[in-house]
């Protein structure tokens, strides 16, 4: 049955990244990385007075997705002095901004990292853990935030990554610190791939204007294992080379083991254990490339990022540069610069960045639906149960049935802002917006 093997593929990868596996979401889009959490079931029809256990208010801005394990549920949080209108300006140019880029861009005076516990019973905050203050952050996109990466837990620690800003290791049993590293990078608009745990390395997509790279680190004392450059590429600046993907690992027919790690310009595979690289393909112009990957039966599924972005499907079972061997089909219509795909029993699902809804064929690339829902989207979207749910910059959750025949279910209001990926556990939504977390029941 779907369902059982859907659960023991999450457990397998769970045990295989060192991650709690019971009545946990450890990393962005939960236990296998790819959204799903079938054998959950949570409510359809939910609002401000309605399916709410309880709501949370939280301090800061983060765009971070919730994690949880063992009863606690854990967010980071940028607490910023904001400048006013005038300093922001100045501010800005100091940093050499041109003035054309102003009203696309943020810029704090300073901001406290920040990681806090929340009880997953009650919605009280338990902890806040105080990570590293920082005098005049670089700028970053209006619609980014200084704590959009999302936290990776194992079965002792969690790993908190705020790009340039530094990465953390915290036992989350004390809360103590147990390791900090700072890698220094030039992120143009603002941190955004989240840490990802392989083994006992934590791995880092480094992609910024200046320097593209991958590096491991070791999860127990955090010295850098392996680091490895990105393929050459073609663009005029640095600006068109950056990225904020996160990895995925797959294993291919032959049991060969991959960390799969999205960049602009092209998809690369490598070594885990050395970052050998394994194969390659290029996939265009395509920069600042935010979804994270999907994987399913030996066929990785990625969008391209922003200029116009595109769907490809990719066979892993190659070596060197497969660009012309190993392409299985690509889409340019309908693909978010932005959310990531989700793929279930042989379809893949989409949201474009301006609320199109699509769904297409995973062995084709055909399309089976498109849907018109409104709204704009950041989150990634997740399939709970037997739905899928989008929940978008407004506030709204729109709720659709799976399958060739899809329909629109239930659509959902919340106070404020949802540009962080919600987590599921125990048939609950833990839900983030710009202001607050939810319990959903």
């Amino acid at each position: 049955m779907p369902t059982r093997l859907t659960f023991a593929v999450f457990f397998a990868v769970s045990i295989q990244l060192g991650l709690p596996a019971a009545d946990s979401w450890p990393q962005f889009r939960g236990p296998g990385g790819n959204g799903i959490a079938n054998n959950e079931a949570i409510p359809i029809q939910f609002g401000e007075s309605q399916g709410v256990t309880w709501k949370t208010d939280l301090p800061g801005l983060a765009w971070s997705s919730p994690v949880i394990a063992d009863g606690t549920i854990w967010v980071t949080t940028a607490i910023e002095r904001v400048p006013t209108e005038e300093e922001k300006l100045e501010l800005l140019k100091k940093n050499g901004i041109e003035e054309r880029k102003f009203k696309q861009l943020s810029i704090a005076k300073s901001i406290e990292l920040k990681l806090i516990a929340i009880s997953l019973e009650r919605g009280s905050i338990q902890n806040t853990i105080d990570l590293i203050r920082i005098d005049s952050p670089d700028p970053i996109h209006s619609l980014n935030s200084y704590a959009s990466p999302t936290p990776v837990i194992d079965n002792k620690n969690i790993y908190c990554h705020f790009g340039t800003y530094g990465t953390f290791c915290i036992d989350r049993q004390s809360g103590k610190l147990i390791w900090k590293r700072k890698l220094p990078l030039v992120h143009s608009v603002g941190p955004g791939s989240s840490p990802f745990l392989l083994n006992d390395m934590l791995v880092l997509i480094q992609d910024g204007v200046e320097r593209q790279y991958v590096t491991a680190l070791d999860k127990s004392t955090g010295e850098t294992r392996w680091e490895v450059d990105r393929p050459e590429m073609d663009a005029p600046t640095g600006d068109q080379k950056k990225a904020y993907s996160t990895p995925i690992a797959v294993t291919d027919k032959s049991g060969r083991e991959q960390l799969i790690c999205m960049a602009s310009q092209w998809m690369v595979s490598y070594a885990p254990d050395t970052g050998t690289e394994l194969w390659k393909v290029y996939h265009g112009k395509g920069f600042s490339v935010v979804p994270r990957p999907v994987f399913a039966d030996g066929i990785v599924y990625f969008s391209t990022g922003f200029g116009k972005p595109e769907l490809w499907a990719v066979r892993v079972d190659g070596s060197g540069d497969v660009t012309d061997t190993h392409v299985e089909w690509t889409v340019k219509q309908g693909i978010p610069a932005k959310p990531s795909p989700l793929i279930h029993d042989g379809l893949i699902y989409v949201i474009s960045d301006n609320g199109v809804a699509s769904c297409m064929d995973a062995k084709t690339g055909e399309q089976a639906w498109k849907k018109r829902i409104g709204g704009a989207y950041s989150a990634s979207p997740i399939l709970a149960g037997n739905n899928l749910y989008f929940g978008s910059h407004e506030g709204k959750v729109t709720v659709i049935s799976p399958g060739r025949d899809a329909e629109v279910v239930a659509e959902n209001q919340l106070d404020g802002k949802i540009m962080a990926s919600p987590a599921i556990v125990k048939d609950s939504m833990i839900l983030r917006t710009d202001k607050a977390i939810y319990r959903i029941d």
